[in-house]
């Protein structure tokens, strides 16, 4: 699977112990900086980072901040991102199985390496309980995110390529 990761100052330590823990178990990860503890804008990295997995270049995003909320509210803004913060791995478990999010939002200054790694690992291991076939599936996961999607469908746009060159 094909991983994009962001971060800011706060997020680095933690973002560098998930990137060679999902490189190790054989994911390919896109990494979009920052590349030290050195203050830095979170959108800089994080903004690029979900284009790419709204854009399907990217199957999933891990996104790392202080405390996820940022990540998440810019994530969010991306058409096709749906993104969560987890602060325990039964939130993670519950923000694939039930709302097969593909953006994990976590807080390098609220959770621990060792509880960040567990989040990690429920997060990328839990399938969506609305896919086809997903043994003990319900429908009610498939129409509940379907509403997501379409509301996601319905409100946000893609940028064109001036407007990206904008904001960047």
């Amino acid at each position: 699977m094909r991983i994009a990761m962001a971060n800011d100052h706060a997020g680095y330590p933690m973002k560098v112990q998930i990137k060679q823990w999902l490189t190790g178990q054989g994911h390919e990860v896109i990494d979009f900086g920052t590349h030290d503890e050195g203050a830095c804008d979170l959108p800089d990295f994080t903004y690029p980072a979900a284009q790419a997995l709204g854009r399907g270049e990217v199957d999933r995003a891990i996104l790392v901040d202080g405390v996820g909320y940022g990540s998440a509210m810019i994530a969010n803004k991306i058409r096709g991102v749906f993104a969560a913060v987890c602060q325990d791995p039964f939130c993670a478990e519950l923000a694939r199985s039930h709302s097969d999010t593909n953006a994990l939002c976590l807080g390098g200054k609220i959770i621990g390496p060792a509880i960040a790694m567990e989040i990690v690992r429920v997060w990328m291991s839990t399938d969506w309980l609305g896919a086809a076939g997903a043994p003990g599936g319900d429908e009610k996961y498939r129409r509940r995110v379907e509403k997501v999607v379409a509301i996601d469908d319905r409100h946000l746009r893609e940028l064109s390529e001036v407007e990206v060159d904008q904001v960047g």
